[in-house]
């Protein structure tokens, strides 16, 4: 094609990805992530849990309150109360997506979403709690389709 001297030159394109901005230099446009980020965005409610001018624990105390009450099941474990340690721990992550639900801030409490967060917290509490629920011997809780399902692994096996 025919340019006239007048034009301007057209941008020099550096992969089949790129294309000129809006001073006509040519740009990278692309969906992947850089391969060196500067800067990453704090999760939902992840700011201080108190005013900045509080000493940094109050800052940070629901974090803490989860890890007081796990590191407190995790003692009462190690004692030989396995079954009411457990039930710390589980209570501590349940007790830990609840804060997460209702609270706007919970400092470094907040790792991911909102709601990746509640679901992960809950869901690892809920298994604590009914696997400390129905260990043996004595389980405080009987699961039926457990006891069978475990009868039919050892007898066939």
């Amino acid at each position: 094609m025919w340019k006239s001297p007048r034009e301007e030159p057209e941008p020099e394109v550096r992969d089949s990805v790129s294309a000129p901005d809006a001073q006509g230099r040519p740009r990278r446009v692309t969906r992947r992530f850089p391969l060196f980020t500067k800067d990453t965005a704090r999760p939902e409610g992840g700011g201080r849990a108190a005013s900045g001018d509080a000493p940094a624990p109050a800052r940070q105390w629901p974090l803490l309150a989860v890890l007081v009450t796990v590191g407190l099941g995790l003692l009462v474990t190690a004692l030989d109360a396995f079954r009411v340690g457990l039930l710390l721990i589980g209570a501590g992550l349940l007790g830990g997506a609840v804060l997460r639900w209702f609270l706007p801030r919970v400092g470094m409490l907040a790792v991911r979403s909102r709601f990746t967060d509640i679901v992960t917290y809950g869901i690892l509490g809920c298994a604590i709690v009914l696997l400390a629920l129905a260990a043996q011997p004595d389980p405080w809780l009987e699961i039926p389709f457990l006891d069978d399902a475990l009868h039919f692994t050892v007898r066939n096996s």
